[in-house]
């Protein structure tokens, strides 16, 4: 077994590096604090909870909330659209900031890299209630620009959002124009890393860009990929609450409602609270069980993965 460190020696590198553990205290207690302490209120899903009784006055009814879930053909509706768009979002929307973020390492003009680079990552410092003002403005059937286009080469306006086979494509492709810029970052600090030589050597061998890029860059940041589709898949069934919310209404439900916003409408206004607590739980057991199995295989193909 290895021998434990003498308690003066664990002293001396707790005084050494006390800076460093005093900075992480914060981050420790917001953990602790909203992350950790609300697990306590999970037992819920297991409880028919009166919010006037509390956990310990509210009767036990064992996995009986989670039997009403996959009975309810509307939970099962739900489950689909949710699923339907966290697919479409990680084979179209995850790709995105990759293509954009090797794009803009190939931008040699530095002036012109910056105000593209402003440009695009613009969109995420706006809130999602802007974003969907600017987009029910766009998609307007009378005023939006979309559907002049459409006017102009003798197309009908059409209500995108009135129609519930449109909804699924807008909900990704907002999500798109908000974030990619931003996702480039991680990429483009990935692409820094480089080593410039690895280039001149394949120029040398006559190798032009594209082969550059297949050869050298993808390779590069093949392990920052492989992190980020795991932490993505880790989210599959939390698509986001506010992105959808913004945009969906009695005419697009079907199509466009997914987990979040039924527990907000079910759970907070109609006060279904162990119902909509037993669906979280779900959501949070099918996230571990992706993560650790998507990590699980990457490791065994790539030899890359989070733990």
């Amino acid at each position: 077994m290895k021998a434990r460190k003498p308690l003066g020696k664990q002293r001396s590198n707790f005084r050494k590096y006390k800076a460093l553990y005093f900075i992480t205290i914060p981050g420790i207690l917001y953990f602790i604090i909203f992350k950790y302490l609300p697990l306590m209120g999970s037992v819920m899903a297991f409880q028919d909870y009166n919010i006037f009784k509390g956990f310990t006055g509210s009767p036990w009814v064992g996995l009986d909330q989670f039997k009403r879930m996959f009975t309810y053909t509307e939970f099962l509706r739900i489950l689909e659209n949710t699923v339907l768009i966290g697919l479409y979002d990680i084979l179209i929307a995850f790709p995105v900031p990759i293509i954009l973020a090797l794009l803009l390492n190939e931008l040699r003009k530095v002036l012109y890299k910056r105000i593209l680079q402003t440009i695009v990552y613009l969109p995420h410092f706006l809130s999602w209630v802007i974003i969907g003002g600017i987009m029910i403005g766009i998609l307007s059937p009378t005023t939006g620009i979309v559907n002049q286009m459409l006017n102009a080469v003798g197309i009908k306006s059409i209500y995108f959002l009135g129609e519930d086979s449109y909804i699924r494509s807008i909900l990704v492709g907002t999500g798109i124009w908000k974030d990619s810029g931003w996702g480039t970052i991680i990429y483009l600090a990935a692409l820094a890393s480089v080593n410039p030589e690895l280039y001149e050597a394949a120029r040398m061998d006559g190798a032009n860009r594209w082969k550059q890029t297949l050869s050298i860059t993808i390779p590069a940041i093949l392990p920052t990929i492989t992190i980020m589709f795991l932490l993505h898949i880790g989210n599959f069934l939390d698509f986001g609450f506010e992105r959808v919310f913004v945009f969906v209404n009695s005419l697009n439900e079907h199509k466009g409602d997914i987990l979040d916003t039924y527990i907000y409408r079910v759970g907070l206004i109609d006060q279904q609270y162990s119902y909509t607590t037993a669906i979280g739980l779900f959501k949070s057991i099918v996230g571990l069980m992706l993560i650790m199995i998507g990590n699980t295989l990457s490791k065994k193909t790539s030899g890359e993965g989070l733990y």
